[in-house]
């Protein structure tokens, strides 16, 4: 099973990145942040800096690209392979409102013709780049029943493989996944098909892993947020019957000294990349959003994080939070449903 980790906007970009990949393990290919490429054929100073070699050495990294314009994404994914980059992903589950406002991400999904052509013009592009396309969806735009007509229109296309949000988009994050229409889209997609929603802990995994055995690939996002060890878990527990590994008895690989020298490792890629400590101070506290549920009893240190001006305030109550609280015994995004 391959475990990738899913673009969040503002959190995963190049330095949360490099910093995840040194620190943790187990995750196989990481998808950036979406380019929105225009007509003005230029990437911002933010997209550049993503995607440039330099910031991305030894780090597995599939862009990510949005757009409803074949000719935009076409230029961008030229750019992207003169970066040395030989996958793009194109990102058809984006449920913000501004995003769906303006047809891209999932709000494109409630165009199903102007869809195929767009993928009809983008792979027969790509085809002549040599390069290979990936595509990350939700099941629709109001329904799941939009499903089976956009399945067959993924099916006319030779995709890398298809990543499969199985919410629609006015879903956002709430309510549960739908995985009877997951289960169609096994049945009958002609591209290899992975998975993406609301898998929060390893047992959540191994159970997701035994009902659908012959799925080889999970995206993770919020999950691994809040325990950044979570795919060294997946693997151990997924892999007990032949390793018997401590997740088995319920352990993590998570650790504070590990969560600690990662935090002071994000905490100095976004200084040296970002003017100003209030910006820096802005990012990292979003990080901690995500990474305060991984502690128990964590409600007020986190909120005198969330309160802190100044970097030397944030550094302290970041300090008190990881000396003076122990980790939950199996770190879990709780989720956002009721």
């Amino acid at each position: 099973m391959d475990y990738l980790f899913a673009p969040m906007e503002g959190i995963t970009g190049y330095v949360f990145r490099n910093a995840h990949h040194r620190h943790f393990h187990g995750i196989r290919q990481y998808y950036t942040p979406f380019l929105s490429p225009n007509q003005t054929r230029k990437l911002t100073p933010r997209e550049l800096n993503d995607v440039l070699p330099a910031h991305n050495e030894g780090v597995p990294v599939i862009p990510q690209i949005l757009t409803n314009k074949a000719d935009d994404f076409l230029w961008a994914a030229g750019r992207l392979q003169e970066f040395g980059y030989r996958e793009v992903n194109l990102n058809l589950g984006c449920p913000s409102g501004t995003v769906v406002a303006k047809k891209r991400g999932s709000g494109f999904l409630e165009y199903p013709m102007e869809l195929d052509e767009f993928l009809y013009q983008i792979c027969e592009g790509m085809a002549k780049m040599g390069m290979e396309l990936s595509i990350k969806t939700r099941i629709g735009k109001n329904t799941p029943d939009e499903w089976e007509e956009l399945l067959a229109i993924y099916n006319r296309y030779s995709l890398k493989n298809l990543i499969i949000h199985p919410r629609v988009q006015k879903d956002y994050y709430k309510n549960h996944p739908h995985r009877e229409v997951f289960e169609m889209a096994l049945k009958k997609s002609k591209n290899q098909v992975f998975y993406n929603g609301d898998l929060f802990d390893c047992a959540e995994i191994k159970t997701f892993q035994e009902r659908y055995p012959t799925v080889s690939g999970i995206m993770l996002g919020r999950g691994l947020l809040t325990n950044p060890a979570l795919a060294e878990d997946a693997m151990q527990i997924c892999n007990q019957k032949e390793t018997g590994s401590m997740a088995e008895n319920g352990e993590t690989a998570l650790t504070i000294e590990r969560i600690r020298a990662f935090h002071e490792d994000v905490l100095e890629g976004y200084r040296k990349a970002i003017p100003g400590d209030k910006n820096v101070l802005f990012k990292m506290k979003e990080l901690w959003t995500y990474l305060g549920e991984a502690f128990a009893d964590s409600a007020k240190p986190v909120k005198k994080i969330r309160k802190a001006q100044r970097m030397e305030e944030y550094k302290s109550a970041v300090e008190n939070l990881l000396s003076g609280n122990s980790l939950c015994d199996m770190p879990k995004f709780p989720g956002w449903n009721p």
